[in-house]
């Protein structure tokens, strides 16, 4: 076995970078054939035009850990103009960062320019924070080496140069690689201070990779996950996706729990579960469900996560608008309505997930009633499947409903006609044109 190619760059802590490690081709296992065609093009062209160019983050990381990534992002020397000069399938985003997306049909390729160190602005944008410490702007560009010491976690502080095909390792990424430990760069609190959302992000990776979170990096979070209140909904909505929906769920809920960051996210549902141990059971196997289609390749929706996570709340506040005088009926709506409004506030939910959400929960009360007259009209509503998915998970967590899956499950049996029409058409694909919408920016944290 050939010895690594190390170069270590020691500096005074207050400077940048304190080590990097290069890493040769022949010493890791990571191989062109790996990476996505379109990515190795966008490689090839900055480097031939005599730019830096390097894959970068979780792709690397997954890469050498022997795990297939989804997305592949670039980074380079080069600015988000001169980027976007090389590439006319191509447009620069972003505000807090400006990236470049390349699109190859409906494949995307995310190009950024090495970020600076913040205290070096040098008549660029200087990047700007508020009182609490978070990152409001971060539009500074630098060296790879300063890009390095603006990553999270040293296990995304990787870079597979197209120039030599070698890994170089920041800080020990490498090492906390092979020790499956998870560990921020630089002060942990200054570091989640800047950008909260970087907290969900090591309970993430701690479940989908199995990792150890840091002693260090893992201290100060339960202190400072109120913090997430101040991050946009619309960002914690896209973040929630990413942590429930990627296949590994259930870890990650776990990892939420423990490091109090889930209450932040869904704070009633996190009373109600605390409360109630049917609550919590039926969230659990919910959980588990989507993990397992996931892993068979089924599809997942938003709307059913959502009405999971906040059926306890619906249910809870129909008790007390009943207790206040309202019928049944009139504290079962008025209670939808009131939980999604107070939802809101902390994750953005599009109207495009909250009118199914609403239909999951409506058709409730009709699968179980299940009156003759209404069984065709059920059975061929749009939302039929959903609400019988959820009718099964409450009869599974323990829920009573006079053998209501039993039957719904017969009846698509001698009816499957009628399923079969309620199916939604498939959309052709999209093409491009004045109302595509392009994949957003990936945070760069």
């Amino acid at each position: 076995m050939l010895k690594r190619l190390i170069n270590k760059l020691k500096k005074p802590q207050n400077n940048t970078v304190p080590q990097v490690e290069v890493i040769a081709r022949s010493e890791h296992g990571i191989s062109r054939t790996d990476i996505s065609e379109n990515a190795l093009k966008v490689l090839y062209r900055l480097k031939k035009s005599g730019y830096e160019a390097h894959l970068v983050g979780g792709g690397v990381r997954d890469l050498l850990l022997g795990l297939h990534p989804k997305d592949f992002d670039v980074v380079t020397d080069a600015s988000p103009e001169e980027v976007h000069k090389l590439f006319k399938n191509s447009r620069i985003i972003g505000r807090r960062f400006r990236l470049v997306h390349v699109t190859f049909g409906r494949d995307m390729i995310e190009v950024a320019t090495f970020r600076g160190d913040h205290g070096n602005a040098e008549g660029k944008h200087q990047s700007k924070t508020n009182e609490a410490g978070m990152l409001l702007r971060d539009n500074v560009y630098g060296s790879i080496d300063e890009d390095a010491m603006r990553r999270d976690f040293t296990i995304n502080a990787l870079y597979y140069n197209i120039a030599d095909f070698s890994v170089k390792s920041y800080a020990g990424g490498i090492d906390d690689i092979h020790a499956k430990r998870l560990r921020l760069i630089g002060d942990p609190e200054t570091r989640y201070r800047e950008d909260p959302v970087r907290m969900l992000r090591a309970a993430r990776f701690a479940a989908k990779l199995g990792f150890s979170i840091d002693k260090s990096s893992k201290a100060p979070i339960k202190e400072l996950a109120p913090l997430l209140r101040d991050i946009p909904p619309a960002r914690l909505f896209e973040e929630v996706l990413k942590l429930f929906m990627a296949g590994y769920a259930k870890a990650t809920f776990e990892q939420l729990q423990a490091l109090g960051l889930f209450e932040p996210l869904f704070p009633h549902t996190q009373q109600c579960i605390d409360d109630n141990k049917f609550y919590r059971l039926m969230v659990m196997h919910a959980l588990n469900n989507s993990d397992a289609r996931v892993a068979q390749g089924k599809s997942l929706t938003p709307a059913f996560l959502f009405s999971v996570f906040l059926w306890p709340c619906v249910l809870e506040t129909a008790k007390l608008l009943q207790q206040q005088g309202a019928t049944k009926g009139q504290a079962m709506q008025q209670a939808m309505t009131q939980v999604i409004s107070n939802q809101q506030a902390r994750t953005a939910i599009p109207k495009r997930f909250a009118i199914p959400i609403r239909e999951i929960w409506d058709l409730q009360h009709r699968l179980v009633a299940r009156k003759p007259k209404q069984l065709e009209t059920i059975a061929s509503h749009n939302r039929f499947r959903a609400a019988y998915d959820f009718l099964l998970l409450r009869e599974q967590s323990g829920e009573k409903l006079n053998q209501a899956g039993e039957f719904w499950t017969q009846f698509q049996n001698d009816h499957p006609e009628l399923i079969r029409k309620a199916a939604p058409k498939k959309r052709s694909p999209q093409k491009r044109g004045s109302s595509y919408k392009g994949r957003g920016p990936r945070r760069r944290t």
